[in-house]
């Protein structure tokens, strides 16, 4: 065995409380190194009686490590714990001590979860993990109230530029609700509707007004109660992290400069406040002299931005927060964030914009998810832009679930596109048959995925602006197949347990191949997919249990018999099996 290679320690994500009465706790090892290990687990101060021995499983791979996992429910809420591992005729020992090639006689040197405590659980909305998301730029979605257009609104349909506002608005939103409820999404995630001078409203003026072109408070409760009474969760975008050039306190601050009363409310490093040479003297978003960053760590900031979060949850029942440029934000403030909004909503959903590892945000203090980048780059780079094979693609998402604990991944925010990126059929190279397996992969995928609106019906663009095109309200030029695709995908999900939150197992995934299987599984029912994400016809096959399957997409009977089951797919075909579990 190659020790060098084996790692744990006794914090997120390799020890954690999954629930009031359980740990699990994650091991790593060099990838097909390690045939068998165990945790060997008791109460510190009773090992003697408590001692016990648990198989673990390997729960995920990637190009270099399995990683191992079991649940452990300790009987007094204290864990002392070691590992032993074994390889044909080896058996390694393994504490916070070091190696030993001899067994455990005592508790003395293993690692340490002291107390299960009750709140120490990361608890995520429980509803959060039976959602699927739809994604609405408001500007752009539907004109339900031709009144509110701000001057210079456009004809509905052209292309966008940076500048360019249509009319989009709240009351659109509610006048499409059937539409969405046919679709079978059940989340809404809104970009900000607050007062702001841009199309894209990230520039906010005032943060508890809503934008007078897309209609007012009152319309935001209606819109807000007819999802509720659809049974659709509705969640806002917050941009904390910075505000708008005519945000009231920096207008002070540009007239009065040190004498303003807000001038503490920004990152000013040379008074008075200008643009030298193309950079802001204060820090702004991204050099952006129209989005001057705040200080969060101000009091007054604090408190002010803090009652913001609660003011609209109280005053239109939100569901949660998307929290804009979150990694750049401190996390005091998030802390205190996570406090003030679950006070007022105690199942309310905080997900932040975080493109890289967040670990750091996702301890059960701050956030309930983040925007899944890292998953979309692993699913674009294999079925859209096809630079990685099978194992690549395998090696990825196991990297990525490693990553984070079991209730961190069952509700993160998966998505394939935004108003950042461009559009998923573009990106698919317009060929629909790989963004229909990206989609299936997506939403048979632990995690709450999200929908970019107009994804569902075969809208294209590049990158912003060209993704921010017009909803297409035309039938006519919608792409219906492809609607129906999302819409039995997501009544699948939303009837099926397993595809939400069973056990995820990739059955096959080959160097230089782009065949892929994997399966999800609970007491309820198990499912295999299988994928042929090449070019050409073939044959594809994995070992599956023996027994009746089912095709959940055309109801065909499928019998496995031997070992293994061998599907004839065409190019970028699938199959989806479901084999109920007596």
């Amino acid at each position: 065995m190659l020790l060098e290679a084996v790692f744990h320690r006794p914090t997120m994500p390799w020890a954690y409380a999954c629930d009031e009465n359980t740990i699990h706790l994650r091991l790593r090892t060099k990838r097909d190194d390690v045939k068998r290990a165990f945790a060997v687990a008791g109460d510190k101060y009773a090992w003697d009686q408590t001692r016990q021995t648990l198989p673990m499983t390997k729960r995920f791979s990637d190009a270099l490590f399995d990683y191992w996992q079991v649940a452990v429910r300790p009987p007094f809420r204290r864990l002392r714990y070691g590992f032993m591992l074994r390889s044909g005729r080896e058996t390694v020992w393994y504490g916070e001590n070091g190696f030993s090639r001899e067994p455990l006689a005592d508790a003395h040197g293993l690692f340490e979860y002291p107390f299960l405590h009750p709140g120490d659980v990361f608890r995520p909305p429980e509803w959060a993990k039976e959602v699927v998301f739809y994604q609405i730029f408001p500007d752009r979605f539907a004109n339900g109230d031709p009144s509110n257009d701000p001057p210079g609104t456009e004809p509905w349909g052209g292309r966008p530029t940076p500048r360019s506002v249509f009319g989009g608005d709240l009351a659109g939103i509610i006048d499409r609700l059937d539409y969405l409820a046919e679709l079978g999404v059940n989340a809404l995630y809104l970009t900000p509707i607050f007062e702001a001078p841009s199309n894209h409203k990230y520039d906010t003026k005032d943060y508890r007004k809503i934008d007078p072109h897309f209609g007012d408070a009152e319309t935001l409760r209606r819109l807000v109660a007819a999802c509720h009474e659809r049974g659709i969760r509705v969640v806002l975008d917050a941009v904390f992290n910075h505000c708008g050039a005519e945000f009231a306190p920096f207008v002070d601050v540009l007239e009065k400069g040190r004498d303003s009363a807000y001038a503490g409310w920004f990152h000013v490093r040379e008074w008075p406040p200008a643009v030298r040479d193309g950079i802001p003297t204060y820090d702004t978003f991204a050099f952006v002299p129209t989005m001057p960053k705040l200080n969060t760590e101000h009091p007054k900031v604090r408190d002010y931005l803090l009652g913001v979060a609660e003011y609209w949850i109280e005053t239109a029942d939100i569901d949660g927060w998307r929290l804009d440029v979150a990694d750049e934000v401190d996390h005091r403030f998030w802390r205190d964030f996570r406090k003030t909004v679950k006070r007022a909503k105690p199942d309310a959903y905080i997900v932040g914009e975080i493109w890289h590892d967040a670990s750091p945000w996702l301890q059960g203090d701050q956030f309930d998810a983040v925007m899944n980048y890292p998953f979309a780059d692993a699913v674009l780079d294999f079925f859209a832009k096809e630079r990685i094979d099978a194992k690549q693609f395998a090696d990825a998402i196991g990297s990525l679930l490693a990553r984070y604990p079991d209730p961190v991944t069952e509700v993160a925010f998966n998505l394939l596109g935004s108003h950042d990126t461009p559009r998923l059929l573009t990106m698919c190279g317009g060929d629909k048959r790989r963004m229909k397996l990206a989609v299936l992969f997506q939403l048979t995928f632990p995690g709450a995925p999200c929908i970019y609106y107009g994804d569902e019906i075969g809208m294209t663009g590049g990158g912003d602006p060209d993704c921010r095109r017009c909803m297409i309200w035309d039938a006519d030029r919608q792409d219906r197949d492809l609607f129906a695709h999302y819409r039995t995908l997501i009544a699948l999900r939303r009837a099926n347990s397993a595809l939400r939150t069973g056990d995820f197992r990739f059955l096959r995934a080959r160097p230089g191949d782009r065949r892929l299987v994997y399966e999800r599984k609970d007491e309820n029912a198990h499912f295999v997919i299988f994928l042929n994400a090449g070019r050409r016809a073939a044959n594809v096959s994995a070992a599956v249990p023996e027994g009746r399957w089912t095709d959940v997409w055309t109801g065909e009977a499928v019998e496995a018999t031997g070992r293994r089951l061998t599907l004839r797919l065409p190019a970028y075909g699938f199959r989806m099996l479901k084999r109920d579990t007596p």
